[in-house]
């Protein structure tokens, strides 16, 4: 059965998308069959893999709403073992369209299990909000990874975002774990980069990844090619960093890696 992972900080800005794409591709690189879900109506997820959200009818608000059955949007990408379900502007209007609906915050969970056992990764990129889809990513997710980017009020909100987490574990999703807290963007020339390090790391301990994700222009070029910093600059810096990461995800989940 595969691990659902989910991507998530309400605050903007963070390196949540990029994680999101560049997790999901590396962990396919060493040959771990994944599936990425974009649950962010900005739909960077889906054109940063190759597809362009204009000309996606159908994304997990369908599913979620309407009932409409996974297996039948999901994409493939320019990556073996790279899956990709969308999503499109719609789903902003998936949080009014829910409340009133039984169950609302389980509905993304529902729509997961039945693929789960089809992949050994389910990564989902929720949108910068906690708001209902980003509740129903997290009640579907067995953990969370937290994005924190190596700048100034890097903490802001996470007290917010954790609380909320302890509220899903409670009412929700008993066995959602952290997964990790994510340092993104760090720049080893900066003073403020390393004071952010190790404030995390003083506040959080264990919680937070070994890898540290740094600020690269690769990085951020590579989602106007549609493509993973992976098979863009396989060589460079930003793409070892998510191979890195991929493999520690792996490793603190007992899964073998291909070498």
């Amino acid at each position: 059965m595969g691990k659902v992972i989910a991507i998530a900080n309400q605050k903007g800005g963070v390196g949540k998308t990029t994680t999101a794409m560049n997790l999901a591709a590396s962990l396919a690189v060493l040959e771990f069959k994944t599936l990425v879900i974009d649950a962010d109506p900005q739909a960077n997820t889906t054109s940063g893999l190759g597809h362009d959200p204009k000309n996606i009818d159908t994304s997990i608000y369908e599913c979620m709403v309407d009932g409409t059955d996974i297996e039948s949007i999901i994409l493939k990408t320019e990556i073996d073992n790279l899956d990709l379900v969308p999503s499109h502007i719609d789903l902003v209007g998936a949080e009014v369209e829910m409340i009133n609906l039984e169950n609302r915050e389980e509905k993304m969970r529902g729509v997961i299990s039945k693929v789960k056992d089809k992949y050994d990764f389910v990564i989902i990129d929720c949108s910068p909000s906690l708001g209902l889809i980003t509740i129903n990513a997290l009640t579907a997710a067995d953990s969370v990874i937290i994005p924190v980017q190596c700048e100034y009020f890097a903490l802001e909100g996470l007290g917010k975002l954790l609380n909320t987490i302890k509220i899903i574990q409670t009412r929700l999703n008993p066995n959602l774990e952290i997964e990790g807290i994510l340092l993104t963007m760090y720049d080893v020339r900066l003073r403020l980069s390393n004071q952010v390090v190790d404030e995390v790391k003083m506040h959080f301990k264990n919680l937070v990844f070994e890898t540290i994700i740094p600020r690269n222009v690769k990085l951020s070029e590579s989602p106007s090619f549609g493509l993973p910093v992976i098979a863009f600059d396989a060589e460079g810096k930003g793409a070892m960093a998510y191979l890195n990461l991929a493999n520690e995800i792996a490793t603190k989940n007992g899964m073998e890696r291909v070498n």
